[in-house]
């Protein structure tokens, strides 16, 4: 299995080399491309590093930072580009345990997207206040809802693409640059007949760095979702 982890980074400088050890000890399969959007941390000087002694790693630079969709489609083209079979999703964070990653990788040989799910049976999250799960829980099951679909963790950010699939849809016409990018992803796979599959996993907050959540991403995503939401209704969903 050809696969590449692609890693978007942002102010990830106390985070990212331990993820990526982590990443490429417990999955001797894999190659990792950091997306960086211009760190002023030195995020990106620290990926060069990285990279300049181990040929698994790669680094793309990205000029400035211009959301979370535009990095991780830039990653998905140098992907298509150098040939790799399935792209993955995963944040530098620490978030995304290493150990899960099999698991991934396992449903993949037979799925177009399997999504890390926190919230399916065996999933869990460590050191989430109440508050955020309530949040999340409470989002996903609106977008469910409102778009139609199963799948209980859309807004999932550690994912397995199988690379054909994902090359075949219209990426281009993507809108979404937040996390509502996670949901516009799953649904585009779904509405083109994607097999998905949802595999539980850990969610570790973050214990360094600080969070890119804010007010203006949940609002992005719930105003792409009530939008689908009401086409979906009316019967105008693409």
């Amino acid at each position: 299995m050809k696969t590449l982890v692609v890693m978007p980074t942002y102010n990830e400088a106390l985070t990212l080399e331990k993820t990526i050890a982590g990443v490429l000890e417990a999955n001797p399969q894999v190659e990792i491309l950091v997306v960086d959007d211009g760190s002023p941390d030195g995020t990106g000087a620290i990926a060069d590093r990285i990279a300049s002694t181990n040929s698994r790693v790669t680094v793309l630079h990205r000029a400035q930072k211009s959301g979370l969709g535009g990095a991780y489609l830039a990653g998905f083209a140098a992907g298509f580009e150098r040939g790799f079979e399935y792209i993955v999703e995963m944040d530098a964070d620490g978030s995304h345990r290493a150990e899960d990653l099999p698991a991934l990788l396992a449903q993949a040989q037979t799925h177009d997207l399997v999504i890390g799910s926190r919230w399916v049976r065996g999933g869990k999250v460590v050191n989430w206040p109440l508050g955020r799960q309530l949040l999340s829980r409470g989002g996903n099951l609106y977008s469910r809802l409102a778009l139609g679909t199963r799948v209980r963790d859309l807004t999932a950010g550690f994912r397995c693409f199988d690379a054909k699939f994902l090359q075949s849809l219209d990426l281009g016409t993507i809108s979404s640059s937040g996390y509502s990018f996670q949901v516009e992803l799953a649904l585009r796979v779904i509405r083109a007949g994607g097999r998905v599959v949802e595999v539980p996993i850990t969610f570790v907050e973050r214990e360094l760095g600080e969070s890119k959540m804010s007010g203006a991403i949940v609002n992005e995503a719930m105003k792409f979702v009530t939008k689908q939401g009401i086409n979906r209704i009316l019967g105008r969903n693409r």
